[in-house]
């Protein structure tokens, strides 16, 4: 509704508006934040019990894993240590003690060969096992020269010598007397005489350690060998000279 001023004018009567509305976010945001501030406290409150959790099962994990990490090493050097000292194969001994001519005859022969000679050459012979696994070797051989001649062949047989242990052997063979007899005088014979023979010994075996590691070995023997040779004394030898290489 309109109205007049006392100049005249018309003023029109509106209504009153207040200077200022009240904000209607304003008490739903302090509502919102109440709620997150208990949001998050429930949270924290939840996640801390499963965070302990967590962190139990991560060391458990990892003190397994360096149990582990160390039994390995540990194990590993173990396994080291033993095979470069008490696994660790070393090379078997073979020595030749002595050798014997047993059953020395000798006669006149044909004018080629005035003296024949027969006798049975016996070799003792001993092979030493430094290991700890036992060591198997097959048949072995021994050969004998005199003068570049073979004079004789002997063979042993297959077995096995314990660990640290030493087996004998002793070979027999009969010598080859066309091959002695035209070095061989009755004048030797009578009043003695030095003959130097020579060998050579082959074994080949095998070295088996717990079943996990396995040696193959050739021992190979070579012999210089003195015998003092006489028809009225004992006959054996006078010095022995071996020289061994295992491979």
């Amino acid at each position: 509704m309109a109205t007049v001023g006392p100049y005249g004018e018309t003023e029109k009567n509106e209504p009153a508006r207040p200077l200022a509305l009240p904000s209607p976010s304003v008490h739903p945001a302090a509502n919102n934040d109440e709620e997150a501030a208990a949001a998050a406290e429930a949270g924290t409150a939840n996640k801390r019990p499963r965070s302990a959790q967590y962190l139990r099962r991560r060391r458990c994990v990892i003190w397994c894993g360096g149990c582990c990490v160390t039994s390995a090493v540990v194990v590993g050097i173990v396994i080291l240590v033993l095979a470069l000292t008490v696994f660790k194969v070393k090379d078997p001994e073979l020595t030749m003690n002595r050798v014997t001519l047993e059953g020395l005859d000798s006669d006149l022969g044909t004018a080629r060969h005035p003296v024949s000679v027969n006798a049975t050459l016996n070799a003792d012979i001993s092979l030493r096992n430094p290991n700890v696994a036992s060591f198997r070797f097959d048949r072995s051989e021994t050969d004998f020269y005199y003068a570049g001649e073979t004079v004789g062949v002997a063979y042993a047989p297959d077995g096995e010598v314990g660990a640290e242990r030493t087996v004998r052997m002793n070979v027999t063979l009969d010598v080859l007397a066309d091959r002695i007899s035209p070095n061989v005088n009755a004048t030797d014979l009578i009043f003695g005489q030095d003959y130097n023979l020579t060998s050579y010994t082959e074994i080949s075996g095998r070295v088996n350690v717990l079943g996990i590691y396995k040696r193959n070995l050739d021992i190979k023997m070579n012999c210089s060998i003195t015998l003092e040779v006489s028809a009225i004394s004992t006959v054996q030898s006078k010095r022995t000279d071996c020289v061994a290489s295992v491979s």
